[in-house]
């Protein structure tokens, strides 16, 4: 998988990559600099180690009093990283992931000296919450752009290259390090609960911003009167669907099988209808994340 930009300067979709990594930057770092950075929370990756190495050095340098620069600790870790990645992964890393936690490490560090380090929220679970749903919509909106957010995602990678193991997997153990290591350093179980929340709030508003929030259904359809049914969908929902020929483990009887996917409203039009006409039907409904293609979401995107 590569990441190296090929966009066209200047074109449509070159705006729209850069204005997808510049908002995600910026809404990522709001989400640590006004829930998260306050509260001591380090929920994994570069900012969470420079929220650490912040908190254990306020004090120690006259021109930082309050700690060593969190963005500035994120970008200091994430250039060594990003070159030892190109090394040994190959050039995944492109121009856009290096812009991409420049901006966000920038943006950190300018908030916190317009704003300084109180939190937004006093609540900790509440700051977890909403700074959850701020970095796991920046980091959506800077990966819709096919950039990579650095930091621990390069550490993942390289030992996923020498281990084989699961890089989501990897990916959550680097993650928990980071956490545990704040625990060491603050002593207080409170941290990594809440850190543990966010990682979490934060990969799921991850999908849901890249794949969008649907509420499609995925329906599979067997039942005798298949041609009703199918002139149903045809007809009055203006739905396409795939007709699948089975064989019914029980009595090995051929069946028919209709795959379709329709809208919350439609399913329940359809079920009313294959109730009057074939009460003893199966249908299985499915939530759909994402469907792409006629009728639903276009494959290609603006």
């Amino acid at each position: 998988m590569s990441y190296v930009s090929k966009e066209k300067l200047f074109t449509k979709e070159w705006f729209r990559v850069w204005t997808l990594i510049t908002v995600g930057a910026f809404i990522l770092a709001s989400g640590f600099v006004f829930f998260i950075d306050p509260h001591r929370i380090a929920p994994g990756g570069v900012y969470g180690i420079g929220i650490i190495v912040h908190y254990l050095t306020k004090g120690m340098f006259s021109w930082a009093p309050e700690g060593f620069p969190i963005g500035t600790v994120g970008l200091i870790l994430n250039i060594p990283l990003t070159i030892i990645g190109i090394k040994l992964l190959g050039p995944r890393f492109g121009v856009k992931t290096v812009i991409g936690f420049i901006l966000t490490s920038i943006f950190i560090d300018a908030q916190h000296y317009l704003f300084g380090y109180e939190p937004l929220v006093d609540d900790a679970l509440l700051s977890s919450i909403f700074g959850g749903v701020l970095i796991g919509f920046g980091l959506g909106l800077i990966f819709k752009s096919k950039a990579t957010s650095g930091g621990s995602d390069i550490i993942a990678m390289i030992i996923a290259k020498y281990t084989r193991l699961p890089l989501g997997q990897l990916m959550i153990y680097v993650d928990s390090a980071i956490v545990l290591i704040a625990l060491a350093a603050f002593q207080d179980w409170k941290i990594p609960l809440y850190s543990w929340i966010v990682i979490y709030i934060t990969g799921k508003v991850i999908d849901m911003t890249i794949q969008g929030v649907s509420y499609d259904k995925t329906l599979f359809i067997i039942s005798d009167k298949y041609d009703e049914i199918r002139d149903k969908l045809i007809v009055d929902l203006d739905r396409g669907g795939t007709l699948i020929n089975a064989v019914g483990m029980y009595k090995g009887q051929e069946k028919k099988i209709i795959f379709t996917n329709v809208s919350r409203r439609e399913v329940h039009m359809l079920r009313d209808f294959i109730e009057q006409i074939d009460p003893r039907a199966f249908i299985t409904v499915i939530d759909a994340n994402e469907i792409l293609g006629n009728g639903f979401k276009p494959i290609k995107e603006d």
